[in-house]
């Protein structure tokens, strides 16, 4: 059997005998959450958590597939395979997720699924997709499965640490942002190789990548607000998670328009910048969303945000490629 052919079959196998464990073990441990509702008979609105929580968690869901998947289109090559391969990460990740994460909290040797469940398979999904940034180009798709599934097993364990240590992390920035981007970056690391010291030739970007590029921090820039605020506690806190969200990106866009024109030649903007650093406000302020910072807080933590963002993508990025060379 040639090699192409058994790349041939890789792919395909590995897929069916993961979709065929993950429904095998879904059959062992997961059943239906009954206590997120008051009954099908006097069930309301009102009381019903479940739907209270399903716009919250249709916005993070639009962020993971459309939002990560069009951010992931600013190389000039690589388009297809950003759209197409993020919904196969994203796809297996949220339930291999819900397993990870379900081990945890087993009731009666089951996991219960409801609503706050499918919403934290999400955001063990996102810890991949911002990884998956560091290594696009790099990977083939059995690669990426195979990276989804330790990544998202490793993830289960340090959001477990957190909670048990009793960190404050609603927005999930150090859980998920922080370790997705640290772990792209390791990963980035190992598949490094010397012959590419001078870049390659797929490398950067065109106008329609940049365009499409914007499309996905469109979304994720508009639905931010409900990711920092999906696990919230109900009430004052989910609202002030939602406020202190929306006036960080608010003031993090400005700052890094501002900052991206400043160190630029001739005041131009980079698109990189406008892509990434736009959402940093978002990230920053995710640890403390839901606590009594106050607006003007919130903007500051935007400020900040936007400055250093866009101060490390300008020369931060070119610092770790000439310590590669």
């Amino acid at each position: 059997m040639s090699f192409s052919t058994n790349m041939r079959f890789k792919f395909p196998i590995l897929a069916i005998v993961l979709q065929i464990v993950i429904i095998i073990l879904f059959g062992v441990f997961v059943k239906y959450d009954t206590h997120d509702h008051s009954g099908p008979h006097n069930s309301t609105h009102e009381d019903n958590t479940f739907l209270n929580l399903y716009p919250l968690f249709q916005d993070v869901h639009v962020m993971i597939f459309v939002g990560f998947g069009f951010l992931m289109t600013f190389l000039k090559r690589y388009g297809f395979s950003s759209v197409g391969i993020n919904l196969l990460i994203a796809a297996f990740g949220l339930q291999w997720g819900i397993l990870m994460q379900g081990l945890w909290h087993l009731h009666g040797g089951k996991i219960e699924i409801g609503i706050l469940k499918m919403i934290n398979a999400d955001f063990s999904t996102a810890t991949v997709l911002i990884s998956f940034g560091a290594v696009l180009g790099k990977t083939s798709p059995v690669q990426m499965l195979l990276m989804a599934i330790i990544e998202i097993t490793i993830f289960a364990c340090n959001e477990h640490l957190a909670g048990y240590l009793g960190a404050s992390d609603t927005g999930a920035s150090m859980t998920i942002h922080a370790f997705g981007a640290y772990f792209g970056l390791a990963a980035a690391a190992v598949l490094y190789r010397p012959g590419l010291k001078n870049g390659h030739e797929n490398e950067g970007s065109v106008y329609h990548s940049d365009l499409f590029a914007m499309i996905g921090t469109l979304f994720l820039w508009m639905f931010w607000p409900s990711f920092n605020s999906a696990i919230a506690d109900p009430g004052l806190n989910q609202e002030m998670a939602i406020v202190n969200t929306y006036f960080s990106l608010a003031a993090c866009v400005l700052t890094a328009f501002a900052i991206s024109s400043l160190v630029e030649h001739k005041g131009k903007l980079d698109m990189v910048h406008i892509q990434n650093a736009t959402l940093a406000g978002g990230v920053a302020v995710g640890t403390c969303a839901d606590m009594n910072i106050g607006p003007f807080g919130a903007m500051i933590i935007g400020f900040i945000a936007g400055i250093i963002s866009t101060l490390g993508f300008k020369f931060l990025t070119v610092g770790i490629q000439q310590t590669k060379r």
